[in-house]
């Protein structure tokens, strides 16, 4: 059977390496549950291989000046913008997610964030300071790479998230062996051939292939500087565990259940459209949904009746159709832990089914394309008169599921929104400004939003806090994440201290 992707393999040394595997598996296309490419799972002996190809990269590239840096990864952002329909119809085949999408959102915010931090290094981002103690004593500091980094992706946004760490690392000069999600790994080495092609040295961006088991022999390695990690808080923790053996730099950024509060005297609608983007954009498999919707008991009525008549504007169907902007679930296995969700919602949880539900989507019977029957699509599912102590609403699901909770005071739903072990996101809708900006400034929560949700643009540092994450993506600090910090006072009038030269 001829598939429709090439086999995807490591790649190191500036090229695929074909003999890295002696095993391999099928990655699969979403809407239809059809093989996309053979994908041959990296052997230990070959991620060392990489390793070394990284390390024997990085005294050079740590050592290029940083305009130059910038200018080689400007060009690789120019590439990803040239090929932009055509990467994206790799990353919705691969993901699942509408073209729609992913021709907007995934390489565009990508290419930004690349050519974000290309600009910032070759501007002067890596600059340190320097501090006068006396007239004849100074201290300067200088920000230095620290070496070969591990980039361990996520299958949501596949791309994106590769540039969200390969972006920072490559420009502060480190060099990075990335592993994407074995769910969605396409793009892995189109991204490294754009590198190559862009001047990026060999050695100073490789990919490895395979699950969790080479993602833990790179987190282990004694050669490995740093790891950055997005995924769930359980894989996470382990990640973090592992690093921390080795005392290595480490960000993660982690799950959420992410609170979107309705205030009172919200402007209807646009709470209605922010309640809708945070729980159904990428069919709710995004880390910082706004699964929690908490609006005001006066509000409930209207605000679920205005729901209810624009969930017709979810519309599910042929991934490539430009109308389409709802597709499947990534895989089998997460397709089947959003369906118990679902009926755990129903059957345990007794929350009232406002919308959707378990089950195969009525469209599907009439869809022309009888492989889509196949593929993991799920309904855009809504429970209402929920209460705090339900599964559905403490465990983060990851899919396009709604909660509606209603609260009659503001010290109460700032109480409860912080009632949870997680702290990623979290957003308020208010024609009142001022109450706004107090209730933000309560929350516990890493990233939010301000009558808006889910834009995250390259300026704007993210993170979560307590079991979201450690430290920050993007913006001037996500540039601070790659590297250390040198110290040096220098005494310019050269005398020693005489503490121990005199009686």
């Amino acid at each position: 059977m001829t598939l429709p992707y090439p086999p995807r393999f490591a790649y190191y040394d500036g090229k695929l390496q074909p003999e890295s595997s002696t095993s391999s598996f099928q990655t699969l296309n979403p809407a239809t549950s059809t093989p996309l490419a053979d994908i041959h799972t990296t052997t230990t002996s070959a991620i060392d291989s990489a390793i070394s190809s990284a390390q024997r990269a990085f005294p050079s590239w740590s050592a290029t000046p940083a305009i130059e840096r910038a200018r080689i990864l400007q060009k690789a952002a120019a590439l990803l913008r040239a090929r932009n329909d055509q990467l994206a119809l790799v990353e919705t085949t691969d993901t699942g997610k509408p073209f729609s999408e992913t021709s907007t959102v995934d390489i565009v915010t990508g290419a930004d964030v690349l050519e974000y931090f290309a600009n910032l290094v070759g501007g002067g981002g890596l600059n340190g300071e320097t501090i006068q103690l006396r007239p004849n004593a100074w201290v300067y500091t200088t920000k230095n790479a620290l070496g070969v980094c591990a980039g361990i992706g996520a299958w949501n946004y596949p791309i994106q998230i590769a540039l969200w760490k390969s972006a920072p690392c490559l420009a502060a000069g480190n060099t990075m062996v990335y592993k994407p999600s074995e769910f969605t790994p396409l793009h892995s080495t189109l991204l490294a051939e754009i590198y190559a092609e862009a001047g990026v040295p060999p050695g100073v961006f490789n990919v490895v292939q395979g699950g969790g088991d080479v993602g833990a022999y790179l987190t282990t390695h004694p050669s490995i500087a740093k790891v950055s990690f997005t995924g769930q808080v359980s894989t996470g923790r382990k990640v973090a565990g592992s690093a921390s053996s080795g005392l290595k730099y480490v960000t993660m950024e982690l799950g959420g259940k992410s609170a979107c509060i309705i205030l009172p005297g919200a402007d209807l609608e646009q709470a209605v459209d922010g309640a809708m983007m945070a729980n159904f954009f990428s069919t709710g498999q995004v880390c910082t949904n706004g699964t929690r919707v908490f609006v005001p008991s006066a509000l409930k009525s209207s605000f679920e009746q205005r729901l209810l008549e624009k969930m017709q504007h979810v519309r599910a169907g042929d991934v490539l159709d430009p109308s389409t902007n709802f597709g499947p679930l990534v895989s089998k296995p997460h397709f089947d832990k959003v369906q118990s969700y679902i009926r755990h919602g129903i059957e345990q949880d007794k929350a009232t089914l406002l919308y959707g539900g378990p089950g195969t989507p009525s469209w599907l019977s009439s869809h022309p394309d009888a492989t889509y029957t196949n593929g993991y699509w799920i309904q855009p599912t809504i429970f209402t008169g929920c209460t705090d102590s339900m599964k559905i609403v403490q465990e983060e699901i990851f899919g396009p599921v709604m909660t509606i909770l209603t609260y009659d005071t503001v010290d109460e739903v700032v109480r409860r929104a912080n009632d949870t072990q997680l702290g990623l996101a979290a957003g308020v809708f208010s024609k009142d400004l001022n109450l706004a900006h107090q209730v933000v400034g309560r929350l516990e929560a890493g990233i939010t939003w301000v009558n808006t949700w889910g834009e995250s643009p390259a300026e704007m540092s993210v993170g979560g806090w307590k079991m979201s994450g450690v430290g920050v993506e993007n913006g001037k600090r996500g540039l601070e994440a790659w590297v250390r910090n040198k110290s040096t006072l220098v005494d310019m009038a050269g005398e020693v201290p005489t503490v121990f030269c005199k009686l």
